[in-house]
């Protein structure tokens, strides 16, 4: 049998009356634990849970465990105590999903877990999140070490967010464009097919291979479609598993005349961004490295972690096997580390770094948007107006021949 929510509802040894929740197996078992705690239980009721497909659908978002983590590093730096600042978040959450994965956590803390020990449970936790917020325990430093993983996590989604934007305004103009000339082709072209027809005279080699197009997608519209969706899922699947495949695209995407830049731009501000974070928590910097290598989603760029790493491992300093990366880090970053260590303020200067390439990011994102308008339209000026010039020139020839 597996263990249930309940909400309890007592008197305590002051005769105060106080409320709660608790995991157990039985409202028996919650009664003992509750007298154990000098805690007379008035009413036991079994919390009513999510139903299973809702569970299973729901999800927890990037966004709100960071919102999670500055509520909670707030709370903490304000001198609440831990369980009583899970008991304040869970009060101000909305989301059924959100209170349980709160209630879930205080609990497993009250049963005399680590914060990272409960934290592990959950998947929306990462080994990073996890091993940060380990280290702050083990350091007396729980507040400073999540007001940190919340900071970081704010920047990082600020930068994902800048990618998103440069993508969302292109994808939506392009796909409305899409539609207008699948309606074009379905509905319109036919009608003026028909209008032809009644000429009796030899169309415009542009008309005619309109009016093919758009016989081809009446008969054979949904066999492409889904031809090339399958062809897509396959490409997908096979560059999924195959490493090769993936470093050969990776540095394919690094080299782009546009693209590349900015990938670059963003890497190294992951990069720098969670290096800084992790050595600032007192985390040794082989060990750091060991745990960015994924960061940046770039097979490049883990490769080249891991070398640092063991060069690191043989006496090398972080700046000598920075120049060692084939030009993946910029002679910036050499520098601002070579610096750092020279200092002993390498944490400050990767944070500043990442603040330099994530400002980067921003105005290459800027600038690409701005690019980005007249080609666009340019694009649908030549496929909507191609279209329309189409359908009426044999009309306008028409007219000359009257």
């Amino acid at each position: 049998m597996a263990e249930s929510m309940f909400l309890w509802h007592g008197v305590d040894r002051e005769g105060k009356h106080v409320h709660g929740e608790m995991q157990a197996f039985t409202s028996a078992a919650v009664k003992q634990t509750l007298q154990r705690q000098r805690i007379r239980a008035t009413r036991i009721n079994r919390k009513l849970s999510l139903p299973v497909w809702l569970q299973r659908n729901a999800k927890v978002s990037g966004a709100d465990v960071t919102r999670l983590t500055r509520q909670l590093a707030t709370l903490l730096q304000s001198g609440v105590p831990l369980l009583q600042a899970f008991d304040i978040m869970g009060r101000g959450l909305r989301s059924p999903v959100l209170k349980n994965l709160v209630q879930d956590i205080r609990n497993h803390i009250e049963g005399g877990q680590a914060l990272h020990q409960a934290l592990q449970r959950h998947a929306v936790f990462d080994t990073l999140f996890c091993n940060l917020v380990a280290a702050g325990e083990m350091a007396g430093m729980l507040d400073t070490l999540l007001d940190r993983i919340a900071h970081h996590r704010e920047k990082a989604e600020a930068l994902r967010s800048a990618l998103r934007s440069a993508l969302i305004y292109p994808a939506a103009v392009l796909t409305i464009a899409v539609i207008v000339m699948t309606l074009l082709l379905s509905f319109v072209v036919p009608a003026f097919e028909n209008i032809f027809t009644s000429f009796n005279a030899e169309l415009p080699a542009l008309t005619r291979f309109v009016i093919g197009l758009s016989s081809g997608w009446q008969r054979h519209g949904w066999t492409a479609l889904f031809f090339f969706s399958t062809v897509i899922w396959g490409l997908q699947q096979w560059i999924r598993r195959s490493k090769s495949l993936q470093w050969r695209l990776h540095g394919w995407v690094l080299h782009l005349p546009i693209a590349g830049p900015l990938v670059r731009q963003a890497a190294t501000a992951r990069w720098t961004r969670t290096l800084a974070t992790l050595f600032a928590a007192g985390i040794t910097l082989t060990d750091a490295l060991d745990a960015v290598k994924g960061v940046t989603g770039n097979l490049h760029y883990q490769g080249a972690t891991e070398s640092m790493h063991t060069q690191l491992m043989r006496g090398r300093s972080l700046a000598q096997a920075l120049e060692d990366t084939n030009g993946l880090f910029s002679p910036m970053v050499v520098q601002m580390c070579a610096i750092g260590e020279e200092s002993g303020a390498l944490d400050r200067m990767l944070e500043k770094t990442a603040e330099h390439y994530e400002r980067e990011v921003g105005a290459t994102v800027a600038k690409l948007s701005t690019l980005m308008e007249p080609f666009i339209m340019v694009v649908l000026g030549l496929l909507i107006g191609g279209l329309v010039v189409a359908l009426y020139l044999p009309i306008f020839q028409l007219g000359q021949v009257v």
